[in-house]
């Protein structure tokens, strides 16, 4: 005989009358009002008394209730209810029974991870780590069936691993982003900075998207159950199921369909502090350089012995040259006021860069989403090359934008710090009394015009290659190694050597475009006095002054400063990210 414990069906199966009341007790609990059937707003209510996983997944919470109204006359009856609970049980304690290989009538971690590789699922170790905390209600390290029943019982499709992972996914989203399904009153709620990225989001998505009923060939997922596949399959890319579900498109003339397509593009305010963060700490340590940068930007004086240096190609007298030109200016600064010199307008650069960078990352992982569902297929991870680039862009654009006149107040500022001079809070207030009496808000955006053409090609490539090289290098380790893409990220080193390269590239590549806009923002300060008519004034003037390569004056001060900065960044962005649960 057998040594092996007895199946759980045959050793804690409930008796019926055990399971009739425990039936008959969760029906009362979601019959809130006592009305002896459950309609749509008892179920809205009740899910929420009893802290079901889907209390605030509304569309889900409708889809609940038809796949339970049996006669479908808008409520459930204790009949209904009943039917359907037996049953979803019985399916359940089916699938619980595969996965429980030692028949001790627990789940082990081991024994879910070995289930879903045996159907062909790839889940990260964090995820299982997630779904045992959020299943296993009495934190002793395995699920009982009773955890596994209550945890799944409104499952919206035939439970295999596959749907429970589908499933698990949409309840961590809902629970811990909110911004999968989400009410009016939840919208008004969130203040103006939410309301400002849904106008944003809008905005881009009426530019990008055309009615639906011209475009027959696109098809989008409703946001009820199809959501929660596509994230599924978003964080395991190996998994393969049937041809994904056809569903009706957008319906243009329904606000209540074009709220969920927005929120579904609006990232985690999540996003914006981590981009924050990272650029406060990364900005913080490198503005000795920056202060550098912006000198040797403004000086217009051209010495001779650099020029014939480079027209008799004498390398070494270049770079002795260049190293004399780093010396006199590190000095000139020391001499201005010291330390504090060094770090003159490192006060304002952090008030200006923590919106800054927020803005950026955040506006890039919106408009990477917008990308994804352009392209149909919902996975902002495996968007195209060109629309990494195209959201780095707009995430760029919308960060210069929103802080120019306190870039354009920075730049001045260390422009007029001179030995003797004004020095912190006194030097801010003066050159921002001095800009706005000579025109108001205008000299606040000089040089935007340029700023932006500049940006948008810098963030494009700047973003757009550290994703692709991350998803790339990624993508390399999972299939080698044969693990999940989540437990492939690369490391701390790893992060910052592409991240510093993808920064080095596209500052490189818009180096002029950056030198004109600083000049025009500094134009008239004690160290750059000149003045011109525009853009291509200031262009056409430098290039007569000091020939072509004063478009490329700083730039090595620039790099020196621009791959640490991004290199911090990124590694900053990117553990903040892990740290908080992001994607």
């Amino acid at each position: 005989m057998s040594s092996l414990p007895l199946p759980i069906t045959e050793m804690e199966l409930e008796s019926t009358n055990s399971q009739d009341a425990r039936i008959e007790e969760l029906f009362r609990e979601l019959d809130v009002d006592k009305k002896g059937h459950i309609d749509l707003e008892d179920l809205h209510k009740g899910l929420k008394k009893i802290d079901h996983p889907m209390k605030n997944a509304e569309p889900m919470i409708e889809q609940i209730l038809k796949n339970i109204d049996a006669n479908h006359d808008g409520r459930i009856s204790f009949e209904e209810f009943c039917t359907f609970v037996k049953h979803t049980e019985t399916e359940l304690r089916d699938l619980f029974q595969t996965i429980d290989r030692n028949r001790d009538g627990r789940l082990e971690k081991v024994e879910l991870q070995a289930a879903f590789r045996r159907a062909g699922l790839t889940v990260s170790n964090r995820k299982l780590e997630d779904f045992f905390s959020r299943v296993d209600k009495d934190h002793d390290g395995s699920v009982s069936f009773e955890e596994w029943r209550d945890f799944l019982l409104f499952l919206p499709s035939a439970p295999n691993l596959e749907n429970v992972l589908s499933y698990y996914t949409t309840t961590v989203r809902v629970s811990s982003e909110g911004d999968v399904f989400i009410s009016d009153d939840a919208i008004e709620g969130l203040g103006t900075f939410k309301r400002f990225l849904k106008f944003f989001f809008a905005s881009l998505l009426l530019v990008n998207y055309t009615p639906a009923q011209k475009m027959p060939n696109i098809m989008f997922r409703h946001p009820v159950y199809q959501y929660g596949m596509d994230a599924m399959r978003a964080s395991s890319p190996s998994i393969t199921a049937a041809e994904p579900v056809q569903l009706p498109p957008i319906d243009w003339t329904s606000m209540s369909s074009l709220k969920a397509e927005l929120m579904l593009c609006v990232p985690s305010t999540g996003y914006f502090a981590a981009g924050g963060l990272a650029g406060v700490i990364s900005r913080s340590a490198t503005a000795p350089l920056d202060r550098l940068k912006v000198y040797l930007i403004a000086q217009i004086s051209n010495p001779v012995n650099g020029i014939q240096a480079t027209k008799h190609f004498s390398p070494a007298g270049a770079l002795a040259h260049s190293g004399r030109v780093f010396s006199h200016a590190i000095k000139d600064l020391w001499a201005a006021g010291g330390v504090r010199s060094l770090y003159a307008g490192n006060g304002i650069n952090i008030v200006k860069v923590m919106p800054e960078t927020s803005i950026k990352f955040g506006f890039f992982e919106g408009t990477k989403r917008i990308c994804a569902r352009l392209e149909g297929h919902n996975n902002e991870k495996k968007i195209s090359l060109v629309s990494k680039l195209m959201a780095g862009g707009i995430g760029g654009m919308a960060s210069q934008f929103s802080v120019y006149p306190l870039d354009t107040l920075k730049f001045r500022m260390q422009c007029e710090t001179v030995s003797g001079g004004l020095h912190g809070n006194q030097l801010i207030w003066a050159t921002a009394k001095k800009m706005w009496l000579a025109g108001g808000i205008k000299p606040f955006y000089k040089g935007a015009t340029a700023g932006l053409v500049g940006v948008f090609p810098y963030a494009a490539i700047d973003l757009g290659t550290f994703e692709y090289l991350k998803t790339y290098l990624t993508e390399k380790k999972a299939r080698e190694l044969g693990i999940h893409e989540e437990d492939a990220a690369p490391k701390n080193g790893v992060t910052a050597a592409i991240g510093g390269f993808a920064g080095a590239l596209g500052a490189s590549l818009v180096y002029p475009i950056n030198l004109i806009r600083t000049r025009l923002q500094t134009q008239g300060t004690v160290l750059h006095p000149r003045t011109y008519n525009g853009f291509w004034d200031a262009a056409s003037v430098t290039v007569k002054g000091e020939g072509a390569k004063g478009l490329f004056k700083g730039l090595t001060p620039n790099l020196i400063k621009v791959v640490p900065a991004v290199s911090i960044t990124y590694v900053v962005y990117e553990n903040a990210k892990k740290n908080w649960g992001l994607k």
